[in-house]
């Protein structure tokens, strides 16, 4: 039997099912997932190892010095090390709420490379909120149409900004004109099939609104109406995976609530995402209520509805597309949907049901790229180190295009080609099958 427990209450880790610590037999399966490990080759840069810290941590035998609290921030949070385990180990049930107590706590190592003035302003005072973001925004698109950003580059006048803006400024894609907001009811196409709500969330809409265009016209050739509620906001992860769980639970209920309102008016069979950063985290609601001491039950009844685009049109029965796409393309698997949300099959599956489109397979194509929501931001090393190794493999595949369905991963894999020199448009499945569909 293990040793009982000696932490006290304000012990970061206390409040945690301690059983979930000892789910962990340290086989080490789940290392060779890891994508820092594979990097860095310390063992407490793997999963097994950061457990055995947050354990020794929360029993008092092990102080939060620099170096461990290091090890637990370079954590992607990718959860690769849940799919390859066989214990079933919660991974993602230990690092979150121990990060949030780090957090309150004012607990963090001296490389972190998050100024506070960034986390504050940018990560959880714009990124947040789709409108701020388009606004923001718009000088960047003015510039890239000037091609004052070349110029910027070419003299290196972006060397002159803070590391977090300039590695922003590098991240960013070409910026095309907004499309217009979808209205809030779409009609289905032929017989009804489904009645669904579509999130849109924050910086999806803001820099990917037309992949929601692309969901919802896919969700409607399938016979879904489709509903996007206006006062639905952010899903919360940018605030929940940097530890901060008041204002992560202040966008859930705000979603529970915008939800449940449709619900209201009539059966909602599914509320429909397509960022699997975003997917992962609605899902998680009612989990993350419990262990943030919340008791809405409203919670868990929305997570509950939510489903992947992919995963909702193959439990739907899709229908089949008949306009060919030319096009030689590899998938990347987003982490939050592989491992978070154990979809792997059904992004392929609905695919290979395009005419024309030749899918090449993608050595460690479960392996992060290196985004991991807003760590290529906080974390520029190791998010450089893991997005080259994967255009190293994208470039082996012989590709014309790459598909993603998580925007962060988008971002990252676009922005890691352009420095390699030869940029790939990176697409989202519906995007693909939304041109397999043909206008409606």
């Amino acid at each position: 039997m293990p040793d009982s427990p000696s932490h006290t209450a304000t012990m970061p880790g206390a409040a945690i099912d301690y059983e979930r610590f000892l789910d962990c037999v340290h086989c080490g399966l789940c290392t060779s997932k890891c994508p820092t490990y594979l990097e860095t080759g310390d063992e407490n840069d793997s999963p097994r190892g950061r457990i055995y810290l947050m354990r020794a941590v929360t029993d008092g035998r092990l102080e939060l010095t620099n170096p461990v609290a290091r090890h637990l921030e370079l954590c992607l949070d990718c959860r690769s090390c849940e799919t390859a385990c066989p214990s079933g180990v919660q991974y993602g049930r230990l690092i979150e709420p121990f990060r949030v107590d780090m957090q309150r706590q004012g607990i963090k190592s001296e490389q972190s490379s998050v100024p506070a003035w960034f986390q504050r302003f940018v990560l959880y005072g714009m990124f947040p909120y789709a409108s701020r973001l388009r606004l923001s925004l718009a000088p960047a698109r003015l510039m890239q149409i000037l091609r004052l950003d070349r110029f910027a580059e070419a003299v290196g006048l972006t060397k002159l900004l803070p590391t977090p803006l300039r590695r922003m400024q590098r991240l960013l894609p070409p910026l095309e004109k907004t499309p217009p907001q979808l209205p809030e009811v779409l009609p289905a196409q032929g017989t009804q099939r489904a009645r669904v709500a579509l999130f849109t969330g924050c910086v999806a809409d803001a820099m990917f609104r037309q992949v929601h265009w692309a969901t919802a016209r896919v969700l409607q050739a399938n016979g879904c109406e489709v509903l996007v509620p206006r006062t639905q906001g952010c899903c919360g992860a940018i605030h929940y995976h940097s530890g901060a769980g008041g204002p992560t639970l202040d966008f859930a209920r705000q979603n529970a609530e915008s939800f449940d309102a449709l619900s209201a008016d009539g059966d909602l069979d599914a509320v429909i995402v397509n960022v699997a950063g975003c997917g992962s985290m609605l899902k998680d609601y009612g989990h993350i209520a419990e262990e943030l001491g919340e008791t809405d039950d409203r919670l868990a009844r929305f997570a509950s509805k939510v489903k992947d685009v992919t995963e909702f049109l193959m439990d739907l029965g899709p229908v089949a597309p008949t306009n060919e796409v030319p096009l030689k393309a590899t998938y990347h698997d987003a982490c939050h949907l592989c491992h978070a949300q154990k979809i792997s099959e059904q992004p392929r599956q609905l695919l290979s049901m395009i005419p024309g489109l030749e899918l090449l397979p993608l050595d460690e194509s479960d392996i992060c790229c290196g985004a991991a929501g807003s760590y290529n931001l906080t974390e520029p090393e190791m998010a450089d180190r893991l997005g080259h190794r994967k255009v190293g493999h994208i470039r082996a595949t012989k590709a014309e295009a790459v598909i993603s369905a998580n925007a962060g991963c988008t971002l990252q894999i676009q922005a890691m080609l352009r420095e390699d020199g030869k940029p790939l448009p990176v697409l989202h499945p519906v995007e693909v099958l939304d041109r397999a569909y043909g206008p409606l």
